[in-house]
């Protein structure tokens, strides 16, 4: 049985990776030869990462780590210097942490040094204030490290690109899967904190988008005490269930907690037994160190041998921003920071990625389109776009904002 299974999940992944190319119709990616002609080139990328306070985790398991983001941008300079080193080109890594006004300060010194290319982990103002304050520099921005939309829409900045997935994305990632599993019908308890009110507007949007329903809300108010005291489980364990009784009739029980202060109380102590989704139990991302597809073991472990621990999202969108560039390089065979910066703008760019398709850039936006994963604490579960989700051009760009919805006017229309 278990054969069986295994089977048709990589039959299903291999079914869309078919399905997603033939839409998309990356072009081969070009290997590389040496050249004698070649001139020298030297590319500095800075990582700046903001300071900042966020909650304890529920879990032991989920302590932050100190690199994360960071890890996956130096494996990514050190696939491109492995590319880099037959066309002569070399990549290096800067990293800045502080508060905004540091980050500013130290940024600008290294652009006047050289550091084009930007990788920002910041909360979203914080990422506005760094975005103008280099506007009038050769920058280009890469935001790692904040879902907003807004970053991508009336908030969009033309030297930020994105390839951090938006709320919109992971919700409609989430959102095709419960259609297509034919689970349309979600009880959804929200969180007290204003970006679990952004996730909740990003799946009411993806449930009127999809023709799923919320047949009822919720609102959980957080007593962090509980996980801290002695015998607080017990506590949880009457409370759950308590505040889950006399629900409307649903599918799933869609969890709104961004930070992860409450969500993963809730699996397998509901009132009546229903699947946990959203930011516990079935969860989309952009990354999960189990996925094994598309050559995904060996782009794990090689991150495994560099840090020592297991590939994080953030890794892996610091990891994809770093390569972007270093793709870019090897196909103009340029330094050059306004021929890099138009060609990654361009519909030639494209950069392979270990999800079966090769991603690119949103003209509209800045925001990369890419699959994202559906996936339990410890298993890869599914991949979207599903199949039946079609789109006119390409099946990623039913994930997130599209074109003709979008409020960015800073990118070219």
């Amino acid at each position: 049985m278990w054969a069986a299974l295994f089977s048709g999940l990589v039959v299903a992944g291999a079914a869309y990776a078919n399905n997603a190319a033939a839409q998309t119709a990356p072009q081969p990616i070009p290997i590389p030869t040496p050249s004698a002609q070649a001139q020298d080139v030297s590319i500095q990328i800075l990582y700046v990462k903001e300071d900042r306070e966020k909650e304890l985790p529920l879990s032991l398991l989920d302590q932050p780590n100190a690199d994360d983001g960071i890890a996956g941008a130096k494996l990514g300079i050190a696939d491109n210097n492995t590319t880099g080193r037959f066309l002569n080109q070399s990549f290096k890594l800067d990293v800045l942490e502080g508060n905004v006004d540091d980050l500013i300060k130290g940024a600008t010194e290294k652009v006047a040094a050289g550091d084009a290319f930007i990788i920002a982990d910041m909360g979203p103002d914080s990422l506005l204030k760094f975005a103008d304050a280099l506007k009038d520099k050769p920058t280009q921005i890469f935001n790692v490290g904040n879902p907003d939309d807004r970053l991508r829409e009336e908030d969009c900045r033309a030297n930020v690109m994105h390839t951090a997935p938006t709320r919109s994305m992971l919700a409609d990632a989430l959102t095709q899967y419960l259609v297509w599993k034919r689970w349309p019908n979600w009880l959804m308890v929200v969180g007290p904190s204003p970006k679990d009110q952004l996730l909740a507007d990003a799946y009411r949007r993806a449930a009127k988008k999809f023709g799923a329903k919320i047949v009822e809300e919720r609102q959980f108010k957080v007593d962090t005490g509980n996980r801290r005291a002695d015998g607080g489980f017990e506590q949880i364990q009457q409370q759950i269930p308590q505040f889950m009784q006399g629900a409307k009739d649903h599918d799933v029980v869609l969890v709104i907690d961004e930070d992860q202060v409450y969500a993963d109380y809730f699996p397998y102590r509901t009132w009546i037994p229903r699947p946990i989704v959203g930011s516990a139990g079935l969860v989309p991302g952009s990354w999960h160190p189990s996925l094994e597809l598309w050559g995904g073991t060996q782009f794990q472990n090689r991150f495994k041998r560099l840090s020592g621990r297991i590939m994080r999202p953030l890794d892996y969108d610091a990891w994809v921003a770093t390569r972007a560039i270093g793709e870019t390089a090897s196909r103009t065979h340029s330094g050059d920071f306004k021929t890099l910066r138009d060609y990654m703008h361009s519909p030639k760019f494209d950069v392979a990625a270990f999800k079966g398709v090769a991603l690119s850039f949103r003209s509209w936006n800045g925001q990369i389109r890419e699959p994202l994963i559906v996936s339990s604490p410890k298993m890869f579960v599914s991949v979207s776009p599903q199949q039946g989700f079609l789109h006119q051009f390409s099946v990623l760009d039913t994930l997130g904002i599209d074109k003709p919805e979008t409020k960015c006017k800073a990118y070219t229309q």
